[in-house]
């Protein structure tokens, strides 16, 4: 296999659309998603369409050592990923308190420590042999807290920030890790988190241009990559240092509010 892809969250939406993007520019995949059907549906498409190879790999990553089974499959079959593409991951929506334990727990396995497993696994190798690149998915909702999905906002503090700094280590190599931050995304997210009837998803962009940016500012080796953002949520992400941090929370709140 050549220039080889790893993508999580594979099956749909961005991961999906980011497996379409390598495909295309004739780099060959490994694909990672829980719906085994859906991998295989994408593995024909992109295959009868380049002429690439794509392995697929059926993981539910919730799981503790999902991420340790993906990277020893990996190596067991002599794949070297040259791109590792993190993008898996959920929300959630309602009170923190009043969600239930279960799901919250498992997005915080999913959006970190799967995440920050398979970065670091993957990224060891890289280094040593001295390229690849990695981006993690991550959102503009990392920029503040966010009342009613205050796990969700947390996890993706913790994916640009993680990303940033790892970039900042690996100044010295040839190695690059860049975060995607997209905002409102056509995409399953809104409805499996109950974000579809909010303020905040009135207005959504493609997951293809989502990905398109993503894929570009990787190669470029970028440490970060806004997308989707209008003006308007460009210039509120620019006032967030100046702005008294109760204001930005109830912005945020009334972003996260059922109209």
């Amino acid at each position: 296999m050549k220039k080889v892809a790893l993508i999580t969250g594979a099956s749909v939406g961005i991961g999906a659309e980011l497996a379409r993007i390598h495909a295309e520019n004739g780099g060959d995949l490994v694909i990672v998603a829980r719906r085994e059907d859906k991998l295989k549906e994408l593995k024909n498409e992109l295959e009868s369409k380049n002429g690439v190879e794509v392995y697929t790999i059926a993981k539910d990553l919730t799981k503790p050592n999902a991420a340790s089974e993906v990277y020893e499959e990996v190596n067991s079959k002599g794949i070297e990923v040259e791109y590792l593409i993190n993008n898996a991951g959920f929300g959630g929506r309602g009170k923190f308190q009043e969600r239930k334990w279960e799901d919250d727990l498992a997005m915080i396995q999913l959006n970190i420590v799967a995440l920050t497993a398979l970065t670091r696994f993957f990224l060891d190798d890289m280094v040593k042999r001295n390229h690849g690149k990695i981006l993690n998915v991550s959102s503009t909702a990392s920029f503040a807290p966010g009342p009613l999905q205050a796990v969700y906002f947390a996890s993706k503090s913790f994916v640009t920030f993680f990303s940033n700094a790892i970039s900042n280590e690996l100044n010295d190599t040839n190695v690059t890790v860049t975060a995607l931050m997209p905002g409102a995304t056509e995409t399953e997210f809104a409805k499996v988190s109950g974000m579809d009837k909010t303020a905040g998803f009135k207005k959504t962009v493609s997951a293809r241009s989502v990905a398109m940016d993503g894929y570009k500012g990787m190669l470029k080796g970028k440490m970060d990559v806004i997308s989707g953002l209008t003006f308007m949520q460009k210039l509120m992400l620019s006032f967030i240092p100046l702005t008294p941090k109760k204001v930005i929370i109830q912005q945020m709140r009334n972003f996260n509010e059922v109209n």
